[in-house]
């Protein structure tokens, strides 16, 4: 297990680097937005283009990878919904967001570097085809349960269905990660090689996102920190790091991934929860401290829960 931590442990070291170096003033936190952005607009469709371009998937179903992981979201999805709403007493919005918080890894900032460092190049191949629906499928079902929410609590106005998913879809059309995958799997479709002064640049840029994803995320850790909701985020924060990999890993067994695909599913399920849980908080006006308190408290105990996955899997 030392061995594992060893290697599991210059993740989030990362990821403390980046946030001391805003606690102390070393660098402004815009810096770290600076650096976000070119991470999520270059670095990393970058390395998602480079991934699925070489990938050699023949054979290979995305369905079961699919059906694998969001089998896992969907019992912790549900299972912190009715937690905070059950337990805590809290309305339908905040039991979306804790199903979000619960549910929703951040497995673009830290799952990738992890899986490409303790999985190797066949786990991010996996991720890669995870990555493909990820975004779509968690940010249309949080936007589409808060609008339900809304219009059982007598919130803002809902908007209709038709109107939710065209306004995901065309955001969903512009974002860099989509972008990356679509342009990786047609070069991969063209069978030319990734080779030259091209394949040289995009192996620079590429090489860089995990360490650059990892370091932006610690920056912009000074926004979030713990408020009120500690006892609920207590409970999301349990799930997220133990029930979500838990699910995941017995999905995948009862679907017959190899081990090399469980692997890179199981950690990814593993990391701490992802921004976009404050995103759907800030959209909606509800819930920031519930989903400020999450991804602080996993992102604070992760390197634990995610060492004991890792050593768990080997």
């Amino acid at each position: 297990m030392i061995a594992i931590a060893l290697d599991v442990l210059p993740i989030f070291l990362l990821i403390l680097i980046g946030y001391l170096l805003v606690r102390f003033g070393v660098m402004k936190a815009e810096v770290g937005d600076g650096l976000s952005d070119f991470v999520f607009t270059i670095a990393m469709p970058t390395l998602l283009f480079k991934t699925v371009a070489t990938a050699h998937v023949e054979g290979s179903s995305p369905w079961t990878i699919w059906v694998a992981y969001f089998s896992g979201v969907a019992v912790t999805w549900a299972a912190g919904h009715y937690a905070v709403t059950r337990f805590f007493g809290r309305d339908a919005r905040i039991g979306v967001l804790a199903g979000v918080s619960s549910a929703f890894a951040n497995n673009l900032f830290i799952g990738l570097p992890l899986v490409q460092r303790i999985v190797g190049d066949d786990g991010v191949v996996a991720l890669s085809i995870l990555l493909c629906a990820h975004l779509p499928v968690m940010m249309i079902a949080g936007t589409i349960l808060m609008e339900q929410a809304e219009r059982q609590t007598g919130g803002r106005p809902p908007q209709p269905v038709s109107a939710v998913l065209g306004q995901v879809g065309r955001n969903l059309v512009r974002n860099p990660l989509v972008v990356g995958l679509v342009l990786g799997s047609l070069w991969q479709l063209s069978g030319l090689p990734l080779t030259g002064v091209v394949g040289i640049v995009v192996n620079d840029i590429g090489d860089i996102a995990g360490s650059a994803a990892l370091i932006s995320l610690g920056m912009a850790l000074m926004k979030y920190g713990i408020s009120d909701g500690v006892r609920p985020a207590l409970v999301t924060s349990l799930f997220k790091l133990f029930l979500l990999p838990a699910s995941v890993y017995a999905a995948s067994r009862l679907l017959g991934l190899d081990a090399t695909w469980t692997a890179a599913l199981v950690l990814t399920s593993s990391v701490p929860t992802g921004i976009n849980a404050w995103l759907i908080a800030n959209r909606f006006g509800v819930g920031h401290g519930l989903a400020s308190s999450s991804i602080t408290i996993t992102t604070a105990v992760g390197v634990v829960t995610t060492t004991f996955w890792a050593w768990l899997l080997g």
